[in-house]
């Protein structure tokens, strides 16, 4: 099998910044860079267009947009100016999002919003103006783009549940597992798309599976853990408790909370035993990163996604990462 590397970033860092690791990213061989959507960060498209016009090969997205914070047709808008200057590279991701409950806004039957927003996203893409019925979105009959994208978009749904992969399978070309380095989740994943799939009339390879999770990789392996529980606690408390394969401390996510409230994440992530942190982080050494990668290419996943801050220096553990993880994980992957 050939297996995709890429990079994940926080939209955090100064102007510059992001076509720099970009221009990194590609020169050391990965396959493509992703950023974040998180609330309270800078708007991903902006991190996305200067990567566009900094680098000439790698895939480029957003994993990912909401919704229920950017109408659909924005969404369509953003990513063709997107798709114009990257040539064709790069991919929309979409999910019904977290902490939505911080500004007021409670979607109803979100699952069902989100197939009604892809539903129109690929009628504004493909020029399809009979119109798209919904209660959440919708598009009337006429209504279209006024000038059409030249390339095929594909679609990555971001979600960790039974009938978010359920919907993927039916509508998109991706599913990402989000703050997930677990290979278990990876058959699970690939049975919960099976409905979708069935359902639409299409093939099991025609949705692949991603994970990507916080990474941090240093030469000092415990140093690098002991920075990732940190960094993966805020997360944990969202995700943790969607992973079925995972059995959880007593009391942990209570006692991280706790810390979380206070502002501790180092208090916080102190509480995440070293095989909890393995299921929801890249954390080690580079032959540790390498190791839990070929794990999870052994489980059957298409492409794997190391996210931010990659080191207790960023650009140091985006650096190990290209040369040393990368080259160890050559066998499996279709080089650039």
């Amino acid at each position: 099998m050939s297996v995709q590397i890429s990079l994940g970033l926080q939209t955090d860092k100064a102007p510059g910044r992001y076509a720099e690791i970009a221009r990194a990213a590609e020169a050391h061989g990965f396959d493509g860079v992703s950023v974040f959507s998180d609330l309270w960060y800078q708007p991903a498209i902006v991190a996305l267009l200067e990567m566009a016009e900094a680098t000439e090969r790698i895939r480029l997205g957003c994993a990912c947009w909401n919704p229920f914070l950017i109408h659909p047709v924005e969404l369509v808008g953003m990513q063709a100016a997107l798709h114009e200057r990257s040539g064709g590279r790069a991919y929309l991701g979409i999910a019904r999002g977290s902490w939505l409950d911080d500004l007021g806004i409670r979607p109803e039957r979100p699952l069902g919003a989100l197939g009604e927003a892809i539903a129109v996203i690929r009628a504004l893409w493909e020029g399809d103006t009979r119109g798209v019925p919904g209660r959440t979105f919708s598009l009337a009959p006429g209504a279209g783009l006024r000038s059409l994208p030249s390339s095929p978009l594909q679609i990555l749904v971001g979600s960790w549940g039974e009938k978010g992969a359920a919907l993927a399978g039916a509508t998109a070309d991706e599913i990402k597992i989000g703050g997930s380095a677990n290979p278990d989740m990876v058959g699970l994943t690939r049975a919960r798309l099976a409905p979708g799939i069935e359902r639409a009339g299409r093939s099991p390879g025609d949705v692949s599976v991603v994970l990507g999770a916080v990474t941090v990789v240093d030469r000092d392996a415990e140093l690098a853990r002991r920075h990732a529980r940190a960094q993966v606690a805020m997360y944990l408390d969202v995700i943790a408790a969607y992973d079925p394969t995972v059995q959880l401390p007593e009391g942990m996510l209570d006692r991280i909370r706790t810390h979380l409230a206070d502002g501790d994440h180092d208090g916080a992530g102190a509480w995440i035993p070293r095989d909890v942190l393995d299921r929801f982080a890249f954390a080690g050494s580079p032959d540790d990163i390498a190791e839990h990668a070929v794990a999870l290419i052994e489980a059957g996943v298409d492409r794997i996604e190391f996210g931010t801050p990659h080191g207790i220096d960023e650009q140091n553990g985006i650096d190990l990462l290209g040369r040393y993880v990368l080259p160890a994980l050559a066998p499996w992957r279709e080089l650039p």
